[in-house]
C-alpha cells in the first residue's frame, strides 16, 4: 500500500481503506482550501492501483468492510479504470458493504447516466459532494466550480443511479458580508439536493492560500464565533431534507451535533441557542483542526 503526500478523508471513513487511485483534485482552484495545493493532479497508473489493492487484500482482507476511494475528486477517472478497481475490491474484500469517494458536481455530471448506474451496480455506493454554499456569489468567490442548478442536477442523477449522497457545507464561506444570504441558500441547496447525510463544517482560513490573501487586503473576513453558530442555526432552522442524517462531527467545529433533519431540527435549534446563550461549552480553538 503506498500513499503520495497527505491524505484527507471525511470523518466516517475513520475505519475504511483508503485507495490512492488519483493524486490531488483535478480543480484544485477553491480558494479556502490548500489539501492539493502541492499536488499536481493525475490519475495513477492501473496496474499500481491495483497491486496495491492486492496487497492490502493480503494485509486487511477480512477486516475491511468499507473503501474510500481517494484524492480529492477519485469520480474524475475514466470507465476504464473505474471498472477494474471495483472488481479487484469486491474480489479482495470478501465483507465489502461500502466504496465511497468524494466527487465535485462536474464530476457527476460529465459521466453518463448509464455509466452511473454501472458504477453503483459494480458497487460505488455513496458520493461525498461539497458544494460548501447554495449563495451564488459566496460560490464564485471561492471558486467553487459548480452552481446551485449544477449540484441539484449532480445529486439528482447520483440518487437516479441507486447512489447515497453525503452533501458538506462550510461554515462562514460567505464572510461577514454574505452570511446570512449563505446560509439561507445553503438550506435550500441542502433541501433540493435531499442527501442521505449532511455535514457542516466550518471555515479555517490556512495561510498561503488565496483566501488568506483575500483577508489580509480586507477582501474577506470570517464570521466571529456567534456569527458561525447562527449561520448553523440559520441552516439547522430552514433545511428541509427528506432525512438526512446530520453531523457537525468534524475537528474544525464548535459544537459537535448530531440527529435527522428534519425531524431532529426543533431539538439541535435549542441547543445551537443555548450554545449561543452561553450555556453549552464549545470546544477549544487549541483542540480545532482541518
Amino acid at each position: 500500500m503506498r500513499y503520495e503526500g497527505k491524505l484527507y478523508r471525511p470523518p466516517s471513513e475513520a475505519r475504511s481503506y483508503i485507495l490512492q487511485a488519483t493524486i490531488g483534485c483535478s480543480h484544485n482552484l477553491c480558494v479556502y482550501c490548500d489539501m492539493y495545493r502541492d499536488k499536481k493532479f493525475r490519475v495513477r497508473d492501473l496496474a499500481a492501483t491495483l497491486e496495491d489493492i492486492q496487497a492490502a487484500a493480503t494485509a486487511l482482507g477480512p477486516r475491511v468492510e468499507k473503501v474510500f476511494v481517494a484524492d480529492g475528486d477519485a469520480l474524475y477517472m475514466p470507465m476504464s479504470h473505474w471498472l477494474p478497481i471495483l472488481a479487484a475490491l469486491r474480489d479482495a474484500f470478501p465483507r465489502l458493504r461500502q466504496v465511497s469517494c468524494y466527487a465535485m458536481a462536474s464530476n457527476v455530471l460529465e459521466k453518463t447516466q448509464q455509466e452511473l448506474e454501472t458504477l453503483r451496480s459494480n458497487g460505488l455506493s455513496l458520493l461525498y459532494l461539497g458544494p460548501e454554499s447554495g449563495d451564488a456569489v459566496t460560490l464564485k468567490r471561492i471558486v467553487k466550480g459548480g452552481t446551485f442548478d449544477e449540484h441539484v442536477d449532480a445529486a439528482g442523477r447520483a440518487h437516479a443511479a441507486g447512489m447515497r449522497t453525503s452533501v458538506i457545507a462550510l461554515l462562514g464561506a460567505g464572510g461577514t458580508a454574505r452570511t446570512e444570504e449563505h446560509a439561507e441558500a445553503t438550506a435550500r441547496l441542502v433541501t433540493a439536493m435531499d442527501p442521505a447525510y449532511f455535514a457542516a463544517l466550518t471555515l479555517t482560513v490556512v495561510p498561503g492560500t488565496p483566501m488568506a490573501r483575500m483577508e489580509q487586503k480586507g477582501l474577506f473576513e470570517l464570521p466571529d464565533i456567534l456569527g458561525i453558530l447562527r449561520e448553523l442555526r440559520t441552516i439547522v432552522a430552514q433545511a428541509q431534507p427528506t432525512g438526512a442524517m446530520f453531523r457537525t462531527n468534524h475537528a474544525s467545529n464548535y459544537l459537535p451535533l448530531g440527529g435527522r433533519l428534519p425531524d431532529d431540527s426543533d431539538r439541535i435549534v435549542e441547543v445551537i441557542d443555548a450554545a449561543l446563550d452561553g450555556k453549552i461549552p464549545l470546544r477549544a480553538e487549541a483542540t480545532r483542526g482541518l
